[in-house]
């Protein structure tokens, strides 16, 4: 079993701060947002301690690397923020499914159809089956014929992702919502 080297602490994520920074100069910005230059490390350090603020190193790949001078607990919970804000503005896609027959009525289907706008209109993308029984398989164009009715009374909102297509006593579709339209 291969040994960490003796220095190496806990692994942390994100910027390093204070002490961790260990380059001999870096480029220095104060809490008010002011470029103060490039100075040594050490006295960065002791300039952000004398504030009773931290120091952050924002940019480790420029050359010297940036540091800001700030309160990193309220650096984090700022971030912290910011990611929760995301993940509420994140819209899941899931995908529905919608079964239907060769032999459905005209009333199921119109039924059916509304299920599917509907899934649509809220952003979710839709799987349409269509299940053959017993010797229907032979007549597969009727299987065809009902998808394309679904695709055509959906085609305002919708677009078709995979095109009908037989797997087994099975055929599958596939429609998503239309990007141009959730933007209006």
């Amino acid at each position: 079993m291969a040994r960490p080297p003796f220095n190496a602490g806990p692994h942390r994520e994100g910027p390093r701060v204070n002490e961790e920074i260990r380059v001999p100069q870096v480029r220095v910005i104060d809490a008010d947002g002011e470029m103060v230059g490039i100075m040594p490390t050490r006295d960065a350090l002791a300039r952000a301690f004398s504030e009773g603020l931290d120091l952050l190193e924002i940019s480790p790949t420029a050359e010297p690397p940036v540091a800001k001078i700030l309160d990193y607990g309220k650096f984090k919970y700022e971030q912290q923020k910011k990611r929760n804000e995301a993940r509420k503005k994140q819209k899941v896609i899931e995908i529905k499914e919608v079964k239907i027959r060769p032999g459905t009525g005209e009333h199921d289907f119109q039924t059916k159809a509304k299920a599917v706008m509907s899934f649509l209109e809220d952003g979710d993308k839709v799987k349409v089956s269509l299940r053959f029984k017993g010797r229907e398989v032979a007549h597969q164009e009727l299987g065809y014929k009902m998808m394309e009715r679904i695709r055509a009374a959906t085609e305002e909102i919708a677009k078709a992702e995979q095109r009908p297509r037989l797997e087994n006593r099975q055929m599958i579709m596939v429609l998503a919502p239309n990007k141009q339209r959730d933007a209006k």
